[in-house]
């Protein structure tokens, strides 16, 4: 989902803060390798790509989730009939994050990811990092194709902070 905004005369574009070409990762690459990849290279996440188009996103607070505790829906039985308290899909989701062996089943996949353009203003990545506590925002162009990455950091720079 890109931005529609348009940038203001002078505006920094997206692509000018944007790391390029960003790190991406393949959704059957295996969780071990991506932690792998995190420490050798010093980041927290990395667009997925499958079929030379954004898949999805995978950080370090996916890894993290591996470690978490699944826990099972509370329910009661009433008339031999099971009726549980908490949500289903929501244990279901937890469990085969937990059991994930790889990053395509570890992602946030595309229909969650914001993005912006490449000739986006630079503040709409600061704006959608800043409203969904987003740590890294994918740059993709009208194909979907994964031409960059604006983190924190780059905002930052922009600033001058």
């Amino acid at each position: 989902m890109s931005t529609t905004e348009q940038p203001d005369e002078g505006e920094a574009l997206a692509r000018d803060i944007m790391t390029t070409p960003a790190i991406t990762v393949d959704p059957e690459l295996s969780v071990k390798d991506l932690a792998a990849l995190f420490r050798e290279k010093h980041i927290g996440g990395v667009p997925v790509v499958a079929d030379g188009k954004l898949a999805g996103i995978v950080t370090e607070g996916d890894l993290m989730a591996l470690d978490a505790d699944v826990q099972y829906p509370h329910y009661f039985e009433l008339f031999d009939s099971i009726i549980y308290l908490g949500s289903q899909k929501k244990f279901k989701e937890q469990l085969e994050r937990a059991a994930a062996a790889n990053v395509g089943q570890l992602m946030t996949h595309r229909d969650k990811v914001k993005t912006v353009g490449p000739d986006d203003p630079a503040r709409a990545a600061g704006t959608i990092m800043s409203r969904h506590r987003f740590d890294r925002v994918p740059v993709v162009d009208e194909n979907d194709v994964v031409v960059g990455l604006i983190t924190r950091h780059d905002i930052m720079k922009l600033l001058d902070l």
